[in-house]
């Protein structure tokens, strides 16, 4: 327990939630072109980091949305399942484990698990080969587990961990990559470190995730217990 500086009590930090891809998985580049690849047939000639960039934590349609609006134009319904097929099978066989993200997860105290946008299955299979699956189970909630899903920016994924673990938003830090990602956490009352240690990181990243609601951004997955120790005896930004 800490003391902010007009001596009040700060909240101990009980959970730590990570986003997946971008965060504990480097796939974000991966699942980019894999869906280069579906909208090139379009005329779609981005810069694979370019759209990395824009479309992160983006879901399937509103990536989809984003594309017809550059191209001023409808496209078919295929795009979506083509592109989800692409990425699970590239993301599954190709993406690596951020350096540092499963000696960490020793070193925290808190309790711990995974919300992500990502489809449940592709969690299992990508975490189980990098070897992160048995140090969530069964705590991985996938936002596509509903029907409609619930995507980040929505706060709702984050609000299932925090009734599962039966903790309060401001006993809780979230770990996230991208802006939809802290938005949908802030909403949730959630405390939020920024992270841009993946390839697909750029410039202005860290100031697009403090814009969002990030309390302070890490580039090394081996600075997170050290600033979620910070946060217990910081109040945080008012």
């Amino acid at each position: 327990m800490g003391y902010d500086s007009k001596g009040s009590v700060v909240p101990e930090i009980q959970l730590v939630i990570f986003d997946c891809d971008g965060v504990l998985i480097d796939s974000e580049i991966v699942a980019a072109a894999a869906e280069l690849e579906v909208y090139s047939e379009f005329g779609v000639e981005m810069d694979i980091h370019e759209f990395s960039q824009r479309m992160a934590g983006l879901s399937a349609h509103d990536v989809r949305k984003a594309i017809e609006t550059d191209l001023g134009m409808e496209l078919p319904d295929r795009v979506i399942p083509e592109t989800r097929k692409l990425v699970n099978e590239k993301v599954i066989a190709e993406a690596q484990l951020i350096p540092g993200a499963d000696t960490v997860l020793d070193l925290l105290d808190q309790a711990r698990c995974i919300c992500s946008n990502s489809p449940p299955e592709r969690l299992k299979q990508v975490l189980t080969r990098v070897g992160l699956h048995d140090k969530f189970r069964p705590y991985v909630f996938s936002a596509q587990e509903v029907d409609p899903p619930l995507f980040k920016p929505r706060p709702d994924i984050f609000l299932k961990a925090l009734k599962e673990f039966e903790v309060s938003p401001q006993d809780t830090i979230v770990v996230e990559d991208s802006v939809p990602g802290v938005e949908g956490a802030r909403r949730a009352g959630c405390r939020v470190i920024g992270f841009t240690g993946a390839t697909h990181s750029y410039r202005g990243h860290s100031d697009q995730l403090i814009d969002a609601g990030a309390e302070t951004v890490i580039s090394r997955m081996g600075d997170l217990p050290g600033v979620v120790e910070a946060f217990g005896h910081w109040s945080g930004v008012i």
